[in-house]
């Protein structure tokens, strides 16, 4: 049967929800406490104490000094008794010995009574500090205890309180004595008095916690939470993203029929909760973020003095609701994405946009390209400022005569690559720098194969000839070019490295005419080895030319020239060209001969034959 200690000891334990170790670690130590009370022992000597789980017999070890006669029972003890206890005692050693006074449990019952209570009270504290600092940043559940005008105290687990400052409630909550609340752990302090909780149901994580309770794919990590920004009791925007393909990160959270999200928005009284799918564009992260307002284009300018801003651009009939009501939207967007946003409507962009191109120096080559549609655009405003409505068209050319300027103005902003200066001098050594220099907006490129080079880092000319001559394939890779935009890409390259001077049309077989006096025309052989053909009205050994030639000459010179560089073809030719005629393949033409006689004002057909092993000509 057990012992009235043993139910004691045990009736603690359930009690305070302590372990069995500190329980007993507090007992030794009160005992310790009413044992110097008892005897008045001095702070400096080594004294013990063992409980007896069992039987709850309390035995005090105190170190005295061995002597030959003890003077002094608290301090002192003989060699005889010394070496009951340690065989190897000597004189003048320390020796740790029983000391347990007589009746010392009635006397320890007596004046170890508030020790006891304040070593357990002790441990009671660091055992609830030690596990809410394990809790910090979860979600706990308590009841009122008391309503005041600081906030309210909730009893938690392991009877603890926690306090809620008003700052940390949600405008509008009331609360009364014995309601369930759930809240968040935000701060966790030690204190004289004991651990201070401070609970929250303002603070943004807390609408983290309460989606992983919600949201199973958020609680396994199939479904991340990016960001959350938050206006406690009004409004909160919350941005997702799926960790495996197939998935919808936005309909998982909501829920089938918004199940999912009403249960969350009926915890936070009511708090309107936008879910967003995140998005490693900022472009598009922020148009998405300014929802449910519709965006007309969104332009980035990471250089700004003000840090990374962002120029939304929506309908005019949609700025009142990408700002929210005193804001609210456009500053949840901003702390959702941590960009600094400016919300313009499109007919107030179009103006700026135009300012920019009259005004402004930089801007001139850009207001050379839109001098066509400035006239236009200025209408569209003066129309707008009397209050006219503008026909759909209108919008859309504003639209977009914005969205031209405001690229080509970021893209000047933004660095030029860093290639390397000796590969690149060598490889456009052939074009000249004022043409490198050119904005790739500038560079005569279809518009829309400029903005795909554009996004893909190819800012200025010379990235895409570095590009197109080092690494083709580099700009054939990216999404949306294809064989026409590269074919538009090489005629602007052959454009940048063509001389000068107009080529000579037939390289192979030039004709120098000079007109000058006192000296002869030139006459160049056939590339055919077998003729030689003679211009009309030229010798063949030094026939002086006229000091203007005709405009007919002219004409004769260059056909005659352009033909007798045609090959001649052979019998296997002709024959091969019979065979062509029944697969219905094209003709292989033959070689013939115009000359034109301004003499005699006719225009003369010369066709060449093979006969007798050789040619001939039959006109």
């Amino acid at each position: 049967m057990k012992n009235e200690f043993t139910l004691a000891f045990n009736e603690v334990l359930e009690e305070k929800q302590l372990p069995k170790e500190i329980i007993l670690q507090a007992l030794e130590s009160a005992m310790v406490s009413a044992y110097r009370r008892a005897v008045n022992a001095s702070n400096a000597q080594l004294v013990e104490a063992k409980i007896d789980p069992d039987t709850g017999q309390v035995t005090i070890y105190a170190e005295k000094e061995v002597v030959e006669e003890s003077q002094d029972d608290r301090t002192e003890v003989t060699l005889e008794n010394a070496q009951k206890v340690n065989p190897e005692a000597e004189l003048g050693s320390m020796v740790l010995v029983e000391s347990t006074p007589k009746d010392f449990g009635r006397v320890a019952a007596q004046t170890a009574r508030q020790v006891i209570q304040q070593r357990i009270r002790d441990a009671e504290r660091q055992s609830q500090l030690s596990f809410y600092e394990k809790q910090l940043g979860e979600i706990v559940s308590g009841v009122v205890q008391a309503v005041g005008a600081q906030g309210l105290t909730i009893g938690l687990e392991m009877k603890a309180e926690g306090t809620m400052p008003r700052k940390e409630m949600i405008g509008g909550e009331r609360f009364r004595i014995h309601d369930r609340v759930r809240a968040l752990i935000s701060e966790v302090k030690d204190s004289q008095r004991g651990p201070q909780i401070i609970l929250s149901r303002t603070h943004r994580n807390f609408l983290r916690r309460l989606l992983e309770n919600e949201v199973p794919e958020i609680y396994h990590g199939v479904v991340e939470i990016r960001s959350i920004a938050r206006e406690p009791g009004q409004r909160a925007k919350v941005a997702v993203s799926a960790a495996q393909a197939g998935i919808d990160p936005v309909g998982a959270c909501v829920g089938i029929r918004g199940v999912r999200i009403q249960a969350i928005v009926r915890e936070l009284h009511d708090e309107k909760i936008d879910v967003i799918e995140w998005n490693n564009d900022p472009a598009v992260y922020i148009a998405k973020a300014i929802s449910p307002a519709r965006v007309s284009g969104v332009y980035l300018n990471e250089l700004s003095e003000n840090g990374k801003t962002a120029t939304v651009v929506v309908p005019e009939d949609q700025l009142s609701l990408a700002i929210g009501r005193d804001g609210q939207n456009a500053r949840l967007a901003a702390k959702l994405t941590g960009w600094r946003i400016d919300i313009k409507s499109l007919p107030e962009a179009a103006s700026d946009a135009l300012n920019k191109l009259t005004s402004d120096d930089t801007y001139k080559p850009q207001f050379e390209n839109e001098k066509d549609i400035v006239p236009l655009i200025e209408a569209m405003l003066a129309k707008k400022a009397d209050g006219r409505p503008l026909p759909p068209e209108d919008y859309d050319v504003m639209t977009k005569f914005v969205d031209r300027v405001e690229r080509r103005a970021i893209a000047r902003k933004q660095p030029v690559p860093v290639v390397e200066e000796s590969r690149a001098v060598e490889v456009l050594h052939d074009i000249p720098q004022e043409k490198l220099d050119v904005d790739i907006l500038d560079s005569g490129l279809p518009e829309h194969v400029a903005y795909l080079l554009q996004e893909a880092s190819i800012s200025t000319v010379r990235d895409l000839a570095y590009t197109y001559r080092t690494a083709p394939d580099n700009i054939l890779k990216l999404q949306g070019i294809g064989p026409r935009a590269m074919q538009e890409i090489h005629n602007l390259m052959a454009q940048l490295a063509a001389p000068a001077e107009v080529p000579v049309e037939s390289q192979a077989e030039p004709v120098v005419v000079q007109p000058v006096e006192e000296q002869p025309v030139e006459v160049i052989e056939s590339v055919s080895p077998e003729t030689q053909t003679v211009e009309p009205g030229i010798s063949g050994e030094a026939e002086e030319a006229e000091e203007e030639v005709s405009f007919d000459q002219l004409f004769a010179l260059k056909s005659e020239t352009l033909l007798n560089n045609i090959e001649p073809i052979s019998e296997e030719d002709e024959e091969l060209d019979e065979v062509n005629k029944k697969t219905g393949k094209k003709k292989k033409p033959k070689h013939v001969e115009v000359t034109y006689d301004p003499d005699r004002d006719m225009t003369t057909v010369v066709k060449k034959h093979k006969r007798g092993g050789g040619w001939e000509w039959e006109e």
